[in-house]
């Protein structure tokens, strides 16, 4: 196969995050903190991280908020080459709000991402190229789901991309808020042809796309409906809003294999948002460098427990923290307090 510019391209909406500081209340507090993030862009900048060469496509308004994304996205060490401007006069910025939880106080959410600039992305404006420049391409149901173009756009992205070779990647991502069970069905069954790693929770499996039995008779059956390669499922133990216990299970068609871990246990969770994502960064690290699903499951626990810990959306470790990381959680011995 001929050497391809990109690794990891891959395609959404990027926002604005607004969050009171110091588990201020959003109906109390007098600032926002201000950063970017976006399921997709959290994935690229997470293979970046690790030390992949990664790019977004998505479509921003023209302005100074659009400017702040671009910055930051270059900061992170994502390609910037596949992004659009949108000049119009209706041109925005999705937005939504945070509000950290602390026990029993749960996190909440607003957004305001209506009408965004994305939402009116044409297939015209995405350059040709794009669609040989990577060997994989990645998206969510969060894209899907923003509206009946992005549905359509990013459908038949998928097809392109594939069409010149490259591996898909699907984060199911059901957002109830998003779009009924119904339509986020019918929209993800249609591009489940096309897909060869799959990340779905079991809750999704069970409850939008009506799966029953064990979580292994679940996962194996996608691989079975479907060409799908790898099916990756996170499993998260809530404990109270600031301490989590964390693992997954992957399931590899060609070795008929289920593979697992113990878990990362009391995580420290400063920010949960973002650690699926980080998830996602890290199973497709391990598969786009090793092509091995344990390597891949251990950069996929490593990356997203650590992102718990780290303001903001996007992720903040590099390929010598996370191997640390999952050195440390190997071993049976505790870590040395004199490496620091």
């Amino acid at each position: 196969m001929a050497e391809k510019e990109f690794d990891l391209i891959t395609f959404g909406e990027i926002m604005l995050r607004l969050s009171p500081p110091n588990y201020e209340r959003m109906t109390r507090g007098e600032i926002f903190d201000k950063r970017a993030g976006g399921s997709e862009l959290n994935v690229a900048s997470g293979v970046s991280l690790l030390g992949l060469r990664t790019g977004v496509i998505s479509r921003l308004p023209a302005n100074q908020l659009g400017t702040y994304i671009k910055n930051r996205i270059r900061f992170i060490g994502v390609s910037d080459d596949y992004l659009i401007y949108d000049e119009s006069d209706d041109a925005r910025l999705g937005i939504y709000y945070y509000e950290n939880g602390a026990a029993p106080r749960k996190p909440s959410i607003i957004y305001d991402r209506k009408n965004s600039s994305i939402t009116r992305i044409s297939l015209d404006e995405i350059p040709e190229d794009v669609y040989s420049s990577t060997r994989m391409f990645h998206t969510s149901g969060i894209t899907l789901a923003l509206n009946k173009n992005t549905c359509e756009v990013t459908t038949e992205m998928i097809k392109r991309f594939k069409e010149n070779g490259a591996l898909i990647s699907f984060d199911c991502n059901y957002r109830a808020n998003l779009w009924s069970e119904e339509d986020a069905r019918s929209a993800i069954k249609a591009i489940m042809p096309y897909v060869d790693i799959l990340f779905v929770s079991e809750e999704t499996s069970r409850r939008m796309m009506q799966k029953e039995g064990s979580l292994e008779d679940i996962m194996k059956s996608y691989t079975k409906d479907y060409p799908i390669k790898t099916v990756c499922t996170t499993q998260r133990e809530v404990i109270s809003p600031r301490k989590h216990n964390f693992t997954s299970t992957i399931y590899d068609a060609a070795t008929d294999s289920f593979i697992t871990e113990k878990p990362y246990n009391d995580i420290d969770v400063i920010d949960r948002i973002g650690s699926g994502d980080a998830y996602v960064s890290g199973v497709l690290y391990g598969l786009l460098k090793y092509n091995d699903a344990v390597k891949a499951l251990e950069y996929g626990n490593a990356t997203s427990s650590v992102k718990n810990t780290i303001p903001g959306d996007l992720p903040a470790s590099d390929l010598r923290e996370i191997d640390s990381i999952i050195k440390n959680h190997k071993s049976d011995k505790p870590g040395s307090e004199l490496n620091r």
